[in-house]
C-alpha cells in the first residue's frame, strides 16, 4: 500500500517516491532486477511512509546523487531520518514547486505542476501538497500524482488546462475516490491509468466510483494488487504496458 515508481532513460536513474518501511527489501529486488546500483534522482512527493519508507535504505545501498521533495516539514522519525541521512551524505537537495523543470536525460523531461509555494502556506495537508509532476517525452507523456485529491487537482486545472492531457495517468491516491474527479480526467484524458495500491488494503482502495469514473473515461486500468509490478516501455512514439488488466 504504497507508491515507488522507477524511471530508466538512456541517461538517468530516477525513483519517485520508496514505497513502505515494510517494502524496502521487495523494492531492493525490483531494483536489482532492472540492474539499478546508482540513483541519479530521488523525488519524494510527500513526506507519508508509505512514500519515504524505502529512501533509508536507498541511502544505505545506493549512492542517490539528488534528492527532492516539496520542502515541506513533518515531525515523525522517518522523516528526520530522512534529512539527517541526506546531510551526513551530503546528497544535492532541492525543494520543488509549481513551474520546476527537471531534465531525466535522453529526452526526457519533467515538469512540475504542484505544488505552489501558495498552498504550501495555506495548507498542512500532505496529501494535498503532493509534488505532481508531467513526464514528457517524444509524443509519450505521464502524470505523476503522488497522493494529490480533489483540491490540489482544482488548482492544477486552473494553471495548466488543456496542458495537463497525458498518455498514461499514475493514479492519485492509490484510486482513492477523493482523487481523480471528472473534470481532471476528462482534462488528462489518458488512455491508460495505473493504480499503486496493496491487495486487501484497510482503506478500499480503489474506490468503485473511481474505476467507475476511469471506465466513462475509456481508460485502460492497471493495478499492483492484481498485477503485481507494472512496466511502461516507450520509445516516445509507440508504448507498451505488461501487467494483466
Amino acid at each position: 500500500q504504497g507508491d515507488a515508481l522507477l524511471i530508466q532513460t538512456g541517461e538517468q536513474t530516477i525513483l519517485i517516491d520508496s514505497g513502505d518501511v515494510d517494502a524496502r527489501d521487495k523494492l531492493q529486488h525490483e531494483l536489482q532486477a532492472a540492474g539499478v546500483t546508482v540513483i541519479d534522482k530521488l523525488i519524494i512527493t510527500h513526506p507519508h511512509a508509505d512514500h519515504l519508507g524505502g529512501a533509508e535504505m536507498l541511502f544505505q545501498r545506493y549512492k542517490v546523487r539528488e534528492v527532492y521533495d516539496n520542502g515541506q516539514l513533518t515531525t515523525t522519525a522517518l522523516y528526520r531520518r530522512y534529512l539527517k541521512d541526506i546531510k551526513q551524505k551530503q546528497i544535492a537537495y532541492k525543494a520543488l514547486k509549481a513551474g520546476d523543470m527537471l531534465d531525466f536525460g535522453g529526452g526526457v523531461s519533467f515538469q512540475v505542476l504542484s505544488p505552489t509555494a501558495e498552498l504550501l502556506q495555506a495548507s498542512k495537508d500532505l496529501n494535498g501538497n503532493s509534488i505532481v509532476g508531467r513526464l514528457a517525452y517524444g509524443e509519450f507523456s505521464m502524470l505523476f500524482t503522488g497522493d494529490s485529491e480533489a483540491e490540489t487537482e482544482k488548482g492544477i486545472l486552473q494553471r495548466y488546462g488543456s496542458q495537463l492531457k497525458s498518455t498514461v495517468l499514475k493514479s492519485p491516491h492509490h484510486g482513492s475516490k477523493t482523487s481523480s474527479s471528472t473534470r481532471y480526467l476528462k482534462a488528462v484524458a489518458p488512455e491508460a491509468v495505473l493504480i499503486s495500491l496493496g491487495a486487501g488494503n484497510d482503506y478500499g482502495h480503489p474506490h468503485k466510483v473511481t474505476l467507475k469514473r476511469y471506465e466513462k473515461q475509456g481508460c485502460k486500468v492497471y493495478r499492483t494488487d492484481q498485477s503485481g509490478t507494472i512496466t511502461v516501455e516507450t520509445d516516445g512514439k509507440t508504448y507498451q504496458i505488461k501487467g494483466a488488466k
